[in-house]
This record gives C-alpha cells, sequence and structure tokens, in this order.
C-alpha cells in the first residue's frame, strides 16, 4: 500500500482551475481579437460615457433644485477648506514671527526705561549736586563779602592803631616835656 501514492484532492483542483483558467483565457483572446469586437466595444464606451455626462447634468440640475451638494460643490469647498488651512498656517507663522519681533522690542523698551531710570537717578543727583553747589557758591560769596568787610575793618583798626600810637607818642612826648613855668611870683 505504501507504493501508491495518497491522493491530494487540493491538487485536482488546482490542476482543474489551471486548465480552466487557460480555456477562458483562451476564449476572451478570440473574442476580443476581432475589430468588429475593438469597434463595438469603442462605439459602447462612447454611448457609455455619453450616458454618464446625461446622468451627471442630471444629477446636478436635481441637486440643484433640491438645494442638496454635489461632488462637485464638495470638491470645491474642499478645496477652499485646504486653501483657507493653509492661508492660517501662513498668519500663524507670521503671527508667531511678530510675537517674536514684539518680545524683542519689548526687551529693548525694557533696557532703554532702565537705562532712563538710571539717567533720571543721575540727573536728580546731578540737580542736588548743582543745589548744593549754588548753596555753597552763596555761602562763598557772602563769607567773601564777609571777609572783604573784615579786611576793611581791620584796615581801619590798623589805621586807628596807627593813630593811636601816633597820639601816644604824642602824649610821651608832651610828658617828658614838661613846660617851665616862668612867670613872676608875687612872694619873690
Amino acid at each position: 500500500m505504501s507504493d501508491k501514492e495518497n491522493y491530494d484532492p487540493y491538487e485536482s483542483l488546482h490542476k482543474f482551475s489551471l486548465l480552466w483558467e487557460k480555456q477562458i483565457n483562451d476564449f476572451i483572446f478570440l473574442l476580443t481579437n476581432n475589430k468588429d469586437y475593438v469597434k463595438m466595444s469603442h462605439r459602447g464606451t462612447d454611448m457609455h460615457s455619453r450616458i454618464l455626462e446625461t446622468f451627471k447634468k442630471n444629477q446636478e440640475t436635481l441637486a440643484g433644485a433640491l438645494n442638496f451638494p454635489t461632488k462637485s460643490d464638495v470638491t470645491n469647498v474642499a478645496n477652499l477648506t485646504l486653501q483657507a488651512e493653509e492661508k492660517m498656517e501662513a498668519l500663524e507663522e507670521q503671527i508667531c514671527v511678530l510675537q517674536d519681533s514684539v518680545k524683542s522690542q519689548n526687551k529693548e523698551i525694557e533696557s532703554v526705561v532702565e537705562v532712563s531710570k538710571e539717567i533720571i537717578k543721575l540727573t536728580k543727583q546731578l540737580k542736588n549736586e548743582l543745589v548744593k553747589t549754588k548753596k555753597e557758591l552763596s555761602d562763598t560769596k557772602s563769607l567773601h563779602a564777609e571777609l572783604q568787610e573784615l579786611k576793611f575793618e581791620l584796615l581801619k583798626l590798623n589805621n586807628f592803631k596807627q593813630e593811636f600810637e601816633t597820639i601816644k607818642d604824642l602824649i610821651k612826648v608832651e610828658k617828658s616835656v614838661e613846660p617851665v613855668l616862668t612867670g613872676t611870683d608875687s612872694g619873690h
């Protein structure tokens, strides 16, 4: 029994399907390898495309009358949606660029404000120093005027001292020279 081959139904089916496929392909080849068939199929395709065009026009007319969207309307809406999305993306990019530039300008403005604060602080300090300097200058001028007065007074005192010394010297000279009385005495 081992000498006999086992029966495999799938292999028989496979052989049968290959034979059947070859016969159908030969039959189709015979049918399509004919000029009349090609002409007929060409006319059928033309007629089919005209019928489809007419059907499409009728469908669009009916959809327009019933206010239903057609395939072309949906296509147009889809195209418009894509264009709108592209424009939105472009606007988002521009907004990001603007936000970045605004941030950088804000940083620059903040630095300018900080510098301005420092300048204002320095200006206030300079103003205070100027007020102090003016006061000191005024005080210096008044001191200078007082010094001039004192100098003038000292000069007067020196003159007075010299006059006093002169008078003192004169008094000393007068004391040292006592006048001798010459005159007649009544008793001598």
